[in-house]
C-alpha cells in the first residue's frame, strides 16, 4: 500500500503541474461545458457542428486538449483515492493501525475538487473558485503526502526537548508559505502576474496606487477570463504576493537556522536540507518570472517547486511533530 499511496502523491503532482500549465495557456475555458468537451468525451473534430451547438465558444483544439488531459489526470487521481480509500478499510481489518480517517478525508476533499473544477468553467473562471481549486489540490497532495509518512514507519528517538520548542516555528513557517501559495493563486487567478515588472517591488509610485479593498474583491463580470480587475487592483495584488515572498522567505530562513543550529537528528537534518533547496528555486524562478516577462516553463516551474517546498515543509512538522 505504501508503494500505491506514493504512486498517486505522483499523480497528484503531475495533475497540479498540468493544471497550472492548463491556466498559463488560457485552456482554463478550453472546453466551454463540463465533464467533456463540446458534448462530447474527447476533443471534437468537427468544427462546424461545435460552431452550431457553442456559437459563443469557438473550438480552440490546442486549449481544449489541454483542459481535456487535466480533466482525465484529475479523474485518474479520483479513481485513485477511491481505490485507495477502499483498500484501507480492507486493511483495516488484519491491521488496526492502519489509518482510515485519512483515506476518507482524501476522499471527500476529491470529490470537492470535482466540483470546484466544474465551477471553474460554469462561472466561467471566478476568481474564487479557480484559487480554491487550486488550494484543494495544493491540499490534496499534501495529505497524501502525509499519508505516506504515517505508512512508512520511520524509527526516529523521541524525546527530543530542543524538537518540542521548534514544533511551534516549523508550523508558522508552514502556516506562512500555505498563506503565500493562496496570495499566488490570487495573483494567478486574476491574470496578475505581470502587473510588476520592476524588482525589487514595483515600477513608478506603486504605492500611491494601492487599492487593497478592490484587490481583494471580485468584481462583477459575465466572464472572468483574462481578468476583471483593473491595473491598480492587479498591481496591488502583484505587490501583496512580492511582500509575502520576502516574508516567506524571512520565516522559512529563520527556521532553518534555528532548526540546524538545534538538532543533529540526521532524519531532520535530512528534511531541513531539502526545505533549503526548494527555497532557494523557487525564490529563484519568482525572480526570474519577473526578468524574463513569465516564460510558461518557469511559470509552469514555480507552481511545481511552490508545491514541493510545500510538501518539504509538511514532511519537517512530521517528523519534528515524531521526534519531539
Amino acid at each position: 500500500m505504501r508503494t500505491f499511496v506514493k504512486l498517486t502523491v505522483v499523480l497528484a503532482f503531475v495533475v497540479i503541474v498540468l493544471g497550472a500549465y492548463t491556466r498559463l495557456t488560457d485552456a482554463g475555458l478550453g472546453c466551454p461545458d463540463w465533464p467533456g468537451c463540446y458534448g462530447e468525451l474527447t476533443v471534437p473534430k468537427d468544427s462546424n457542428k461545435v460552431a452550431a451547438l457553442f456559437p459563443d465558444a469557438p473550438l480552440e483544439s490546442q486549449k481544449a486538449w489541454n483542459e481535456m488531459i487535466h480533466r482525465y489526470a484529475a479523474g485518474t487521481l479520483g479513481l485513485f483515492i477511491l481505490a485507495l480509500t477502499v483498500w484501507a478499510f480492507i486493511r483495516k481489518r488484519k491491521h488496526p493501525e492502519q489509518p482510515v480517517l485519512l483515506p476518507v478525508a482524501l476522499l471527500c476533499l476529491v470529490t470537492f475538487q470535482a466540483a470546484l473544477g466544474m465551477w471553474t468553467v460554469t462561472m466561467n473562471l471566478q476568481p474564487l473558485i479557480v484559487m480554491g481549486h487550486l488550494l484543494g489540490g495544493f491540499t490534496t497532495i499534501s495529505l497524501l503526502y502525509l499519508l505516506s509518512l504515517r505508512l512508512k514507519r520511520v524509527h526516529m528517538p523521541l524525546g527530543d526537548a530542543k524538537m518540542r520548542t521548534l514544533s511551534g516555528f516549523a508550523l508558522f513557517a508552514l502556516l506562512v508559505v500555505i498563506g503565500q501559495i493562496a496570495l499566488g493563486g490570487w495573483v494567478a487567478a486574476n491574470y496578475a502576474a505581470m502587473a510588476c515588472t520592476d524588482l525589487p517591488f514595483c515600477e513608478g509610485n506603486w504605492s500611491e496606487r494601492l487599492d487593497i479593498a478592490g484587490a481583494f474583491s471580485v468584481p462583477e463580470a459575465n466572464t472572468y477570463q483574462y481578468g476583471a480587475h483593473d491595473y491598480a487592483e492587479r498591481m496591488t495584488m502583484h505587490v501583496a504576493h512580492r511582500f509575502g515572498a520576502y516574508f516567506t522567505a524571512i520565516v522559512v530562513g529563520l527556521l532553518l537556522w534555528f532548526g540546524f543550529r538545534r538538532t543533529q537528528t540526521s532524519v531532520i537534518r535530512s528534511s531541513l536540507n531539502w526545505v533549503t533547496l526548494f527555497l532557494v528555486i523557487q525564490l529563484a524562478l519568482g525572480f526570474s518570472n519577473v526578468i524574463f516577462m513569465l516564460p510558461l516553463g518557469v511559470a509552469v516551474a514555480h507552481n511545481a517547486v511552490g508545491a514541493l517546498l510545500l510538501l518539504s515543509l509538511v514532511g519537517l512538522n512530521y517528523k519534528i511533530a515524531r521526534n519531539a
